[in-house]
């Protein structure tokens, strides 16, 4: 087992290239998949940054960050911590990723209250984000959100939180208070095994199962391809210079088990663990694309706005159109 990474004055200027070695102007600084298990001296050296990314260490407690009055982003996924904390100082923090941690203490989120510049939040993969009524929850001890998940918040979200706030916040603490086996723990400890693998040129595949011919999601020459290895029913439109795919779905299906991801040229959307992978037939903009759900029926509806404003026929003698279209919804 390799040792834990220190932060040194060396690591940060050896980080900070871009900025000519200056650590104490630093603006951004990545430390990620290095091996730290403590977050320390970055508030001292580095009192400007505003862009901090420290996944993928072995991190188990946020400390020594409330000198960062400029910070806007924090990235903390795949580490090992159990509380929100410490974080009140930040009072510039728009957005924070605790995906796939240790937290099961939702309560301490409520240490973010006062965080009145935040907008996003990630806890895919924490043992909190599969309570019951816990995205409710956060939403209402964290009104000013905008985006949960990777989902946006919605209106109604925001009231029937507000409403029945008493009665889930009870429920939060009652299950809190249970101890139970957390498989998304075990995953992240998985996860950080492998970066670490390929970090240091020994790539550790993340399950020992192999996996079917037909379950590829990149052909040999490096075409995406379709795959439903979530078995899912969807259908897959043009109109309105948007594709919009929509995913059925149980509708109390827990938001906090679906991810979804948008490329220019594919979709990806991950259900309980499993994939389902289209490639679509215009380029569309990433970064305008939204996901949301139906709170009548618990579909998954993915809004892609098309690059050029026009949706354009696939071209039929191309390589991606030589993969088998899926069965839509009927």
């Amino acid at each position: 087992m390799s040792h834990p990474t220190l932060i040194t004055r060396e690591l940060i200027r050896k980080r900070a290239e871009h900025n000519e070695g200056e650590i104490f102007s630093l603006e951004e600084i990545a430390l990620h998949q290095q091996n730290i298990c403590k977050i320390e001296h970055i508030d001292f050296w580095c009192p400007c940054l505003k862009i901090v990314y420290l996944q993928a260490n072995e991190i188990s407690k946020i400390e020594n960050v409330r000198r960062f009055k400029y910070l806007e982003y924090l990235n903390l996924a795949l580490n090992k911590i159990e509380i929100v904390e410490n974080l009140e100082g930040c009072e510039s923090l728009e957005k924070l990723d605790l995906t796939l941690n240790c937290i099961r203490k939702l309560s301490s989120l409520t240490s973010l209250t006062n965080n009145y510049a935040l907008r996003e939040i990630y806890l895919t993969g924490n043992p909190c984000a599969a309570f019951k009524f816990y995205r409710l929850y956060v939403i209402g001890i964290l009104p000013q959100l905008e985006c949960l998940d990777g989902v946006p918040v919605l209106y109604t979200e925001r009231l029937a939180a507000k409403a029945d706030f008493d009665y889930i916040e009870s429920e939060i603490l009652e299950q809190e208070s249970i101890k139970t086996y957390n498989p998304p723990i075990e995953r992240a400890s998985e996860i950080r095994r492998q970066l670490r693998g390929e970090r240091d040129g020994q790539t550790t595949a993340i399950s020992t199962s192999s996996k079917p011919e037909k379950n590829r999601l990149i052909s040999k020459n490096g075409r995406v391809l379709n795959s439903n290895q979530a078995e899912a029913r969807f259908t897959l439109v043009e109109e309105d210079n948007a594709i919009i795919l929509t995913v059925k779905l149980p509708k109390y299906m827990d938001t906090s088990l679906i991810d979804v991801d948008v490329q220019p040229t594919f979709v990806r959307v991950v259900i309980k663990g499993k994939l389902l992978q289209l490639v679509l037939s215009a380029e569309v903009q990433s970064d305008r694309s939204v996901a949301q759900r139906s709170l009548a029926s618990g579909d998954l509806v993915v809004t892609m706005p098309t690059a050029d404003g026009v949706v354009k026929p696939r071209d039929l003698t191309s390589e991606a159109a030589k993969v088998p279209p899926l069965e839509p919804i009927p």
